[in-house]
């Protein structure tokens, strides 16, 4: 993987700044963007400066997010993509706003879709790629309080989808990753203590995952040597959410 670029948005915390982590510890090189620029500076702080590159950007802003991806294949083979950028929120689908609603699409679904059909066209141009989307098991199941955040992250499984099958001739893999909850700093401000207690009664392992424990598939499916074969999936790492039927009692 030496020497081959993975661009990843809202890479500066969280799953995005693990993934970039645990990359440039398997050889890639890591463009990182985010709208956070404090975070970013802490990022700066934490990763390979001399093989890492930051930039603040707004995945929205589809000018902005061309002009990004553009510079990173003009200084490399842009080899790997991951749509981290998101956000979310806890609300009852009868008292969400429209506006909200369509902030939480605009975010996770346009600003992935963007990042995807940029990475994709410049993908295609140099021999093909992997393009990973960070959706959720809330995409996979009805989860209460999701309902914008939900039906973005189900959008974006479908998108990854469609995108497999039309890049798969250019040589480019398109995958859905799933994550259960995890201890991220978005998490931390969504989950109030009823929601965190809801979760852990209907997660078979009764916990939350550490960033940590996500990227080892992220990386697997970006890496053409270990997942060649493998396009439009989307694969949960929950701690068994997804697949979970009527629980044990807690206690």
């Amino acid at each position: 993987m030496d020497g081959k670029v993975l661009a990843i948005t809202g890479g500066a915390s969280g799953i995005g700044l693990a993934i970039a982590e645990a990359a440039l510890a398997e050889g890639w090189r890591a463009a990182v963007a985010d709208r956070d620029e404090a975070a970013l500076e802490r990022a700066r702080g934490a990763l390979d400066p001399a093989r890492s590159a930051f930039a603040a950007l707004d995945v929205t802003d589809e000018e902005a997010v061309e002009r990004w991806v553009a510079g990173l294949a003009a200084s490399g083979r842009l080899a790997g993509a991951v749509a981290a950028a998101g956000i979310a929120a806890n609300v009852p689908a009868l008292d969400t706003p429209a506006d909200l609603f369509r902030r939480i699409l605009e975010v996770n679904l346009t600003g992935s879709f963007l990042l995807a059909r940029a990475a994709g066209r410049a993908m295609r141009d140099a021999g093909g790629g992997a393009i990973l989307l960070i959706a959720s098991v809330s995409g996979l199941r009805g989860a209460k309080g999701r309902a914008a955040y939900g039906a973005s992250k189900a959008a974006v499984i479908n998108l990854a989808q469609v995108m497999a099958l039309e890049l798969a001739p250019n040589g480019i893999r398109v995958n859905a990753l799933c994550p259960g909850p995890v201890e991220t700093p978005l998490v931390a401000r969504v989950h109030g203590p009823e929601t965190r207690a809801q979760w852990l009664r209907h997660l078979p392992m009764r916990r939350y995952a550490a960033p940590e424990e996500i990227t080892p598939m992220a990386l697997f499916l970006l890496d053409e040597r270990k997942s060649g074969y493998l396009t439009g999936q989307a694969i949960a790492v929950d701690g068994g959410y997804a697949g979970s039927g009527l629980m044990p009692p807690t206690n």
